[in-house]
């Protein structure tokens, strides 16, 4: 079952179980995808690679939000968003632990030779490529520069 499905039966069940908070953020998801399949020049449909890329940006989003929230001492703000950013990341694939991030970018290194700071465009091209949704972008550029340098 797509993506896409799962969400829409998962909104039944919210609704069915009155969680106003999970209910709101699958709304906000399907919204987000359903944006991305009628989008002009898109196809009518949307892989899950496209949705996961797609929740990505959603949960940074909230998490950003929340954190301007929190310093502008917001908490009845911040905390609608930080529950709504767990309901998404309960749809994405799971994220890889900083030993597990660090053993895969050692690997991708080794494939391609790269030895100086000057190779972390290569490198980085081919990490985001195999850590689509499995880690975070910022994530997977300190451990490179960690690594390189």
């Amino acid at each position: 079952m797509a993506l896409f499905e799962i969400i829409s039966e998962e909104i039944k069940k919210a609704m069915l179980a009155r969680d106003k908070v999970r209910l709101e953020a699958l709304r906000g998801i399907k919204k987000e995808l359903l944006e991305a399949r009628t989008a002009k020049g898109a196809t009518d449909e949307l892989t899950d690679e496209a949705a996961v890329v797609i929740l990505q940006k959603m949960v940074k989003q909230r998490k950003e939000s929340a954190e301007i929230y929190t310093a502008q001492n917001r908490a009845d703000l911040a905390q609608p968003e930080i529950e709504q950013m767990k309901v998404i990341q309960e749809y994405l694939p799971v994220q890889l632990s900083p030993g597990e991030l660090e053993s895969v970018i050692r690997e991708i290194i080794g494939e391609c030779g790269a030895t100086s700071m000057k190779e972390m465009g290569k490198v980085m091209g081919i990490a985001t490529k195999r850590l689509a949704g499995r880690a975070e972008g910022r994530a997977i550029s300190e451990a490179v520069r960690q690594l390189l340098s």
